[in-house]
């Protein structure tokens, strides 16, 4: 039976993608940070959970550990993780800037760095990182968010390379707006203290956020990911979202004048 770790499977896209992968046949180990709250996923026979907080090397370490232990050998990584920071830069702390990419970048390449041992020694294995459509295009108050998710492009590309010499394949999820808990505790909106003159754009943004239409469920990006890990292919990126196929789309197509524009047209800036 195959297997697959999952990094933040306590919800979201990770809960989904850990269940639609569970009814396929596969084990899967749920990683989340606080493993003592979960009551769903422990009432499925091929689910394991375990504690892992990708912004502390040690658990992931120790998780990493106690899988590979347990399962022997892992065919599939998806790293999964996530939040998303945004607001005024010139009044976000230090410590907000620096947890921003120690969770969405330095934890993901940790947790590589954690599993590969593993899969090179079998000479095969698929890593899945979770980007976004804010991977590839970017939007107001989104400079941390947007920052990690681009690396999150860059690195997988660069880890592509050198992974496929030891028979890994690097694949990038790229979903569109998902109905989740991104907008709620996932998403960490820093206003308070902005300098007044930044209030308009901040007071467009959020009306503008809030009128988005998101047309995808974290089941739909559960299937997308399932078809990443076992295609066969050595594709690298694959569009999740109806809207991240426009978005995307347009982005290719359009110079970055006339697509900036564009979002501060439709966002009234």
């Amino acid at each position: 039976m195959s297997s697959i770790v999952i990094t933040g499977a306590s919800s979201g896209i990770g809960k989904a993608t850990a269940k639609h992968f569970a009814e396929q046949g596969w084990n899967v180990a749920a990683t989340m940070r606080t493993p003592e709250k979960e009551t769903e996923l422990t009432n499925i026979d091929n689910v394991s959970i375990y504690q892992l907080d990708v912004s502390d090397p040690k658990s992931i370490n120790s998780a990493a550990q106690q899988i590979t232990g347990d399962l022997g050998k892992v065919d599939a990584l998806l790293n999964n993780a996530g939040y998303g920071s945004y607001g005024i830069l010139e009044a976000t702390p230090e410590e907000k800037i620096r947890r921003q990419f120690d969770v969405n970048v330095i934890g993901l390449l940790l947790d590589t760095q954690a599993f590969l041992p593993n899969m090179r020694e079998h000479g095969s294995g698929v890593i899945v990182n979770v980007s976004s459509v804010g991977g590839k295009v970017a939007f107001p108050l989104g400079t941390l968010y947007h920052g990690t998710k681009w690396a999150v492009e860059g690195l997988s590309e660069a880890l592509s390379f050198e992974l496929a010499t030891v028979g890994i394949n690097v694949k990038i999820v790229e979903p569109g707006g998902v109905k989740t808990n991104f907008g709620t505790t996932s998403f960490d909106l820093n206003v308070e203290g902005s300098p007044e003159a930044y209030n308009p754009l901040v007071e467009k943004f959020v009306a503008g956020v809030g009128a988005v239409d998101i047309p995808s469920e974290a089941s739909d990006i559960a299937k997308v990911i399932y078809t990443a890990v076992t295609d066969g292919t050595n594709q690298l990126r694959y569009i999740a979202g109806s809207d991240a196929e426009q978005l995307i789309g347009a982005r290719k197509q359009m110079a970055d004048a006339d697509f900036l524009g564009l979002i501060k047209q439709q966002l009234g800036l």
